[in-house]
């Protein structure tokens, strides 16, 4: 237990304070268009980011560009108040996993080709890498160039993406990198990682419930895409919560995906056998992965309820933060795509 949480947490509950209530998110749900979301969002705590972002986007862009640099104020403002000590670097492990998502979403959009402002759109630079870093990274001209900038500045995930392009090159497969990033950053939150405080295994319990959710991602991904079960065994993450190699390996060798779920009943994920079976049948991937990650949002944010003199209240805080900006991004996008008001519900993800 660490006395600087007194004065931490109290901060951080300051901020909860002005996380958005949910009639606020259904008077969104209700607005006509984007621009009346924007409008009703000036009279949040998003205010002074929406009107910073007027000055030069409007529309989808304006809001997207305000939400972003609302959700790096926030998470830079928590790392402020760690300052020092074993707290930072949970903070650091934790605020990780964007820095990740961020690298493999420029990756991604590199290996097809998007646009810049595509590319942008995705991000959330809540980690380490902030956003002129991430610009100089888009700038680049395709995979390589990303990779080679992130080994010259010598930021540590260059390392398993320079080991793994040969195998990359060859088989023109993302996979490979995606993989590679993902092993090498939870390899390295559990080395740093004991179990020795109560701050440890909280950190200890979210890092290994991600390896599980992205070990049953890419699980059903391989079996969907047929890959062979020797090939497919290289890409799994050692170190899960609830679910060890052999379990992994269970569901792969299934060969579908109702026999993967079916080893998942005696664990945390039984929910997922809950799904149509029409999403078994047309093999949606995306509707799994949609259901892990609200898993993991409900599983972070349930820490606000832990011991309040410790990492929890913040570990709470950047999951309902994360919850709560994607919320808006789900109506916004809803929005313009014309989807009604009952679709838009079905979206979000109410904890």
């Amino acid at each position: 237990m660490n006395v600087e949480y007194d004065y931490v947490n109290a901060r951080i509950k300051g901020m909860k304070s002005r996380l958005l209530d949910p009639p606020v998110l259904e008077s969104l749900i209700l607005k006509p268009d984007v621009d009346s979301i924007i409008a009703e969002l000036t009279n949040t705590p998003y205010k002074e980011e929406i009107e910073r972002a007027t000055i030069q986007y409007s529309g989808i862009k304006c809001l997207e560009v305000a939400l972003r640099n609302d959700f790096t104020k926030a998470f830079r403002k928590i790392l402020s108040f760690l300052k020092g000590g074993e707290s930072e670097i949970y903070m650091k492990i934790l605020l990780g996993r964007w820095d990740i998502q961020n690298i493999k979403t420029i990756l991604r959009g590199k290996n097809i080709h998007m646009t810049s402002a595509e590319i942008v759109e995705c991000l959330v630079p809540a980690g380490q890498l902030d956003d002129t870093t991430l610009m100089e990274l888009i700038k680049q001209a395709d995979v390589k160039a990303v990779i080679d900038l992130l080994a010259t500045w010598g930021i540590e995930y260059a390392k398993p993406l320079t080991r793994n392009f040969k195998e990359y090159s060859e088989k023109r497969d993302l996979s490979v990198l995606e993989y590679a990033i993902d092993k090498f950053y939870y390899e390295n939150a559990l080395d740093k990682l004991g179990e020795d405080t109560y701050d440890d295994r909280i950190i200890l319990d979210m890092i290994t419930t991600e390896i599980d959710v992205t070990n049953i991602k890419n699980v059903l991904k391989m079996i969907r895409d047929k890959v062979e079960n020797d090939e497919a065994e290289a890409f799994l993450i050692k170190g899960g919560f609830a679910l060890d190699i052999g379990n992994l390996l269970s569901m792969l060798k299934s060969g579908t995906l109702e026999g993967a779920i079916k080893v998942l009943d005696a664990t945390p994920y039984k929910f997922l056998s809950d799904l149509p079976a029409d999403v078994f049948k047309a093999e949606k991937i995306s509707v799994f992965e949609k259901e892990l990650e609200k898993y993991l949002i409900k599983r972070g944010i349930s820490r606000f309820l832990g011991d309040p003199l410790s990492i929890a209240v913040a570990v709470g805080y950047i999951w309902a933060k994360h919850n709560e900006i994607t919320n808006i991004r789900i109506i916004a996008r809803c929005k313009t795509a014309d989807i009604t008001e009952k679709e838009i519900r079905e979206e979000l993800i109410y904890v």
